[in-house]
């Protein structure tokens, strides 16, 4: 029968595990009698579920992460698994050394509560708790832990110094003043397609000749280059024709005239054929435009932004700029973007009246009774 029994000042554990061995567990010295039977009681739940493991044999968190990081690595693109690896090793020093079974939601939530006191960005944060819930969740599926600990832990909200990512968004005026500081027609080139079709960078790198629908005037999403290697589209919405306009055609057509050819038939090749290097391209000729028109610090992923915002500025609709983005729904659009949306639409207003009112030509008209303005529909 399993007992808590003292020896000394110290409380131990006597019971058997799951093969009938004894066992003999001393508890820390200072640990309370409450605290003990506590332990005790969750080692013969486990028992009974039959998810019982002895002490010795659970891992300790920093083994777990990295068992999971080997799992993911053949599913994952490299650069993905690059940053689930980046968070395991610059973000969980506290967790590392415990006990995977010893992490308490409490324990987790005092963590993220000193993260945000830190003032980490709230997107950043919020990217490495996936990769903490997902450790867990590995851990649960093994039978080192019972359940999710991080399951039930509090979620950061955007408060006090933590602070959103901010989006930069360039207007047409700056527009122009960057494209015309580039001085080399091959990256004038891919700044516009850029800026005219929201793609990401890998995808811009990635494109070849044969993406070009001519008659169509579209670009076809099928590839990207990330981090010196080659993937298909992250998702069935990311493989996706963008729509360009007649200026960005022809600009796509001068510079077909003075694209070296390469065996890859890249649209924007290296001087060996090869695909640009992402680093070299922001760094000798992105960031030097941005300072030559003036224009301060700039993220090439803020082209595709300003894509998206100057769309909904001029009133398109959500689901098309959605498609054209590759995001997977309405709704991730509208998540990123709402913020761009104008707080007041008197045209939306005076079309919903035309609409409704000019249909049965009715009019409104506007009377006075008793000091109260009213409005009525007459013939």
């Amino acid at each position: 029968m399993a007992k808590v029994v003292k020896r000394g000042n110290t409380y131990v554990l006597d019971y058997y595990d799951h093969q009938g061995k004894r066992v003999r567990k001393a508890m820390k010295k200072g640990t309370l009698l409450k605290k003990a039977k506590d332990r005790l009681r969750e080692i013969e739940e486990s028992l009974t579920k039959g998810t019982y493991i002895s002490e010795k044999s659970i891992p300790t968190f920093q083994a777990v992460a990295k068992d999971w990081l080997e799992l993911k690595r053949p599913n994952l693109r490299a650069s993905t698994w690059s940053v689930y690896q980046g968070h395991c090793r610059n973000h969980f020093s506290e967790f590392d050394e415990l006990k995977v079974n010893r992490i308490t939601t409490a324990r987790i939530e005092k963590w993220i509560a000193k993260r945000q006191g830190e003032g980490m960005n709230i997107a950043t944060l919020r990217k490495i708790l996936v990769t903490l819930g997902q450790v867990f969740a590995y851990a649960v599926r093994h039978g080192y832990i019972a359940a999710n600990p991080f399951r039930d832990a509090e979620r950061p909200k955007t408060q006090g110094c933590v602070k959103e990512s901010t989006i930069r968004v360039l207007n047409p005026e700056e527009i122009n003043a960057f494209l015309g500081a580039v001085e080399k027609q091959k990256y004038r080139t891919l700044f516009t397609i850029a800026i005219m079709s929201g793609a990401r960078q890998g995808e811009v790198l990635g494109l070849k000749w044969s993406d070009v629908d001519w008659e169509n005037s579209q670009i076809h999403i099928q590839r990207t280059f990330n981090n010196q290697a080659w993937y298909a589209p992250k998702s069935k919405t990311s493989g996706r024709r963008i729509d360009l306009g007649p200026s960005t055609m022809a600009v796509l057509r001068t510079w077909r005239l003075a694209c070296p050819p390469n065996d890859l038939d890249l649209i924007f090749p290296n001087e060996a054929g090869e695909p640009l290097n992402h680093n070299n391209m922001v760094i000798r000729y992105f960031n030097p435009a941005l300072k030559e028109a003036g224009l301060g610090k700039v993220r090439f992923h803020d082209l595709r932004h300003t894509y998206a915002s100057l769309l909904i500025e001029q009133g398109e609709n959500i689901k098309y700029i959605q498609t054209q983005l590759g995001h997977s729904s309405p709704t991730v659009t509208l998540n990123v973007y709402a913020h761009l949306m104008k707080p007041t639409n008197q045209e939306a207003a005076r079309r919903l009246e035309n609409a409704i009112l000019g249909a049965t030509s009715h009019k409104m008209v506007t009377t006075k009774e008793k000091g109260v303005t009213a409005s009525t529909v007459t013939p």
